[in-house]
């Protein structure tokens, strides 16, 4: 199994502003040495969609023309500006009220370094970046349009890993607004958190929330070829540490949990599903609650998963799979489960019942089991069992904040568990939450966020930012320099901006 990849044919479009007024000569040169820098940007290797330079814009119609064609493009995920000369901004007006895809304002400059003894008027008059950038900045923010800006030389690395981060974002966008969410079943019987306007959802996310029943889901797993669960099962001995008992005397159960991931997994393809969540309530004739199937929706499939009817996460969990595609790390649903008070290791314990996925990394090879669960009342569950490897993350929730949504992220830096931790079957991870355990715990019951979380390991803030930037949703952020006093105030601050301006 492998995760489609999400940036297969998706193009990011440049476009460069300019004007008449320089004549044909100086016009050609904007070209050439704009894709020099495209050129390049390309081949850093760090930006994972392909940039596409358009032709130069130099008239209000044909802004509007090309930003019209990148809104209705599908491949287009997002576009990039940058003014090599003065570009009158009224000219880009009627183009970025047309524009529905993120947008870059990259800030930058064919040469490196002013030439200091032969500069004259001619370099002067073709290389106005400088300026041209803050006119075409200054209309973007009258207009209120959110982008993300990117300053420095093109060939400064930093350059090359904003726009990539930027473009990751671009993708989790793209992944969220067709994105269609298979619920088993209904939300826990009265959890608050995992509740939500799935109809607001789709309308500010772009996913589609609905549920199928159960029965649906039990139909599916009597369809399922034995061939299926067989090669399955040959997957899970090719990367997991397999129970010898469930090769032996309890191979039928292994047989079913294989099954049921078969089953969940062609009801998703079927109805082009890239996210899933179950509810250990309502489970039907199901014979187990499914454990390492859900485990593997983001590791092996790239869907986000998430338990108990929390859709909420399930979103977060596709988006993360998708920004973090093809770097190391992943994305995985994550809950808060036990602190150690000890002083001068204060940590956080992240679990879930069954449905973590290794795709955040493993200290060690996952290990494939069988354990009783006295909840869900079925029989016993296969699940992989293993301990997150240190790594920097961050854990982001999503709330329902009645008129809008909210996301919450705190830093976190997984470290190895000081035990064992032989007599807890189930997947985790320990991890020490900046700027420390107990001002990120009171920043984030302050802020109400979930005790479900979306924990990536493969991209970190930055990535989030720029996709609640996109989103046009309030993201509040704990670090290295959080206090809760200011926190709060800030929370109150944000609070009243995101009511007063949802552009949603």
């Amino acid at each position: 199994m492998a995760m489609e990849n999400p940036f297969e044919g998706k193009e990011i479009w440049f476009g460069v502003g300019s004007q008449d007024l320089y004549g044909e000569e100086a016009l050609r040169q904007v070209a050439q040495q704009t894709g020099e820098m495209v050129d390049f940007l390309n081949a850093t290797g760090k930006i994972p969609a392909k940039i596409v330079l358009k032709p130069t814009l130099k008239s209000s119609d044909g802004v509007k023309a090309f930003m019209t064609e990148a809104s209705a493009n599908p491949n287009v995920i997002g576009v990039i500006t940058w003014c090599h000369t003065f570009s009158p901004a009224k000219m880009w007006i009627r183009g970025l009220e047309v524009l529905t895809k993120p947008l870059l304002q990259l800030a930058t400059q064919h040469h490196r370094e002013i030439p200091w003894e032969t500069i004259d008027m001619d370099f002067m008059n073709l290389n106005q970046a400088a300026h041209g950038d803050r006119e075409f900045g200054y209309i973007v923010s009258r207009l209120g349009i959110p982008r993300k800006i990117v300053v420095g030389h093109y060939t400064d690395p930093e350059v090359a890993e904003k726009v990539g981060t930027w473009a990751r974002a671009c993708a989790g966008w793209d992944a969220s607004q067709n994105m269609k969410v298979m619920r088993w079943g209904d939300n826990m019987r009265n959890v608050a958190v995992t509740e939500g306007d799935k109809t607001e959802a789709e309308r500010v996310f772009g996913a589609s929330i609905n549920t199928w029943a159960v029965n649906d889901l039990v139909a599916a797993y009597e369809k399922v070829k034995d061939s299926q669960v067989k090669d399955l099962i040959e997957d899970y001995k090719a990367k997991y540490d397999v129970a010898p008992e469930l090769l032996d005397s309890r191979y039928d159960e292994l047989f079913i949990a294989a099954k049921e991931e078969a089953a969940m997994v062609n009801m998703m393809r079927e109805n082009g599903c890239t996210a899933g969540v179950d509810n250990f309530e309502d489970l039907g004739t199901l014979p187990q609650l499914p454990g390492v199937g859900p485990q593997r929706f983001p590791s092996e499939y790239g869907w986000g998963f998430s338990a108990e009817g929390d859709w909420k996460t399930s979103v977060l969990v596709r988006i993360g799979a998708v920004m973090g595609y093809g770097l190391e790390g992943g994305a995985s649903l994550m809950e808060d489960y036990s602190y150690n008070f000890v002083p001068g290791n204060e940590f956080d314990m992240g679990s879930h019942m069954l449905e973590v996925s290794p795709s955040i990394g493993t200290i060690a090879k996952p290990k494939l089991a069988i354990y009783p669960l006295g909840i869900g009342g079925k029989s016993d569950p296969v699940r992989l069992v293993f301990s997150g490897k240190p790594a920097d993350a961050v854990v982001v929730s999503m709330a329902d904040e009645r008129e809008r949504f909210r996301l919450l992220m705190d830093e976190v830096t997984i470290v190895e568990p000081q035990g064992s931790l032989k007599n807890l079957p189930c997947a985790r991870a320990v991890w020490k939450p900046k700027p420390d355990l107990k001002t990120a715990v009171q920043c984030w019951i302050t802020a109400g966020g979930s005790h479900h979380t979306c924990m990536t390991t493969s991209v970190g803030r930055e990535a989030w930012e720029d996709f609640a930037r996109i989103a046009g949703v309030e993201l509040a952020v704990i670090d290295e320099n959080t206090n809760a006093r200011q926190f709060e105030k800030e929370l109150e601050l944000s609070e009243m901006y995101h009511r007063l301006n949802n552009r949603h």
